[in-house]
């Protein structure tokens, strides 16, 4: 059945603030999203639906089964295929009005300026924190404005960032919010995250980007939005803008890459290699810190304790035994192992450097 877009868009058009000017505004706009899965999937489907006229998809990772229940576009048949390409055959059904495209490759800084620059907005739906301050480094290198959203546990996190404003001056980023990235902060995979919430803080990105194409509202400039599920609770947060960073030197010097490595103590860390060697040693214990306690794992483990219920008091070591504790990528269980050392000085503890992922 052949439908019109002013039918497609009545209700939208509706509106007085929108209207058909509205919609022409929204069908020309070009729009990137960054990241297909808990954020980014609903991100794009409801600006596509909303008459996004192009629209754009990156990311490099597959459907698993442990995403669907908060990504809820992707079917059971989609486990272990592109959730780019999935996603863009979603919008393509639904969506008659949008021009979608998409890309498998991984974002990183020798592609990141190429592939913002032909977008008027960017969307970070992306979990990674290194990556979110590549994003947010390369939107304020060239200009473009960048609807930003994050999770944790039972919080959310929205805000517009590196807008020009009538001064001619650009709005606040991700650098003015967080200045620096914090290194010991699980994703949603490793500490959890409840369907709702998800939901809640892609839509209010989707708000954002319609806010800004249209020009209507208030978008959240210069502020950071944070809304906790639990208590149903919204607080506004001012960020102030910090002029003294030259995001130029800043991209350059960064590698966007896991800072781990430079963080944590090697001394406290053990090697894919040589966990491998050990696992035949009758003296080794391995404690996973996933949360999942059902996740499939490369080798057999002595313990499981999800990260979010860990304990440092309720852990009693065997002194004779040598203990390596895993999980996905290395950050949550170097932060178990850190506080055990230090419960337990003599204690033979280690963490997987970089992670199961890496394994």
């Amino acid at each position: 059945m052949k439908t019109s877009s002013q039918e497609y868009f009545k209700r939208q058009t509706t509106l007085s603030e929108i209207g058909l000017e509205g919609q022409e505004k929204l069908q020309k706009a070009k729009v990137l999203v960054i990241g297909c899965g808990g954020l980014g999937s609903p991100v794009a489907v409801y600006l596509a639906t909303s008459g996004i006229g192009n629209l754009h998809l990156v990311d490099f990772d597959t459907v698993s089964i442990s995403n669907l229940h908060r990504q809820v576009f992707y079917k059971v048949e989609d486990v272990d295929k592109p959730k780019a390409a999935v996603l863009a055959q979603v919008i393509k059904e639904r969506a008659p009005f949008t021009k979608v495209s998409f890309s498998t490759n991984a974002v990183d800084k020798s592609s990141i300026l190429e592939l913002i620059s032909d977008f008027d907005v960017v969307v970070d739906g992306t979990d990674n924190l290194q990556i979110k301050y590549l994003i947010n480094d390369a939107c304020v290198l060239s200009k473009k404005p960048l609807v930003y959203g994050s999770l944790y546990k039972f919080d959310g996190y929205v805000a517009t960032f590196n807008v020009l404003n009538g001064e001619g001056d650009y709005t606040s980023n991700l650098r003015d919010a967080f200045p620096k990235i914090a290194t010991n902060i699980p994703n949603c995979e490793e500490a959890g995250t409840l369907n709702p919430i998800v939901g809640i803080i892609a839509l209010l990105q989707v708000n954002e980007v319609i806010k800004l194409i249209t020009k209507i509202g208030k978008p959240l400039l210069n502020q950071l939005l944070i809304y906790n599920s639990l208590d149903n609770s919204q607080l506004k947060v001012k960020i102030k803008r910090n002029k003294s960073l030259i995001f130029k030197d800043i991209f350059n010097d960064s590698t966007y890459l896991s800072e781990q490595c430079e963080t944590q103590d090697s001394s406290l860390l053990i090697t894919c290699d040589e966990l491998k060697s050990r696992l035949i040693d009758e003296n080794i214990k391995i404690v996973s810190v996933v949360n999942d306690i059902n996740a499939t794992l490369p080798f057999e483990v002595d313990q499981k304790i999800p990260y979010t219920t860990f304990n440092v008091d309720d852990f009693i070591p065997d002194f004779k035994k040598y203990y390596v504790i895993v999980c996905n990528k290395g950050i949550t269980s170097y932060d178990v192992t850190l506080k055990l050392k230090e419960k337990y000085p003599l204690l033979s503890i280690f963490s997987l450097s970089e992670g199961i992922d890496n394994y």
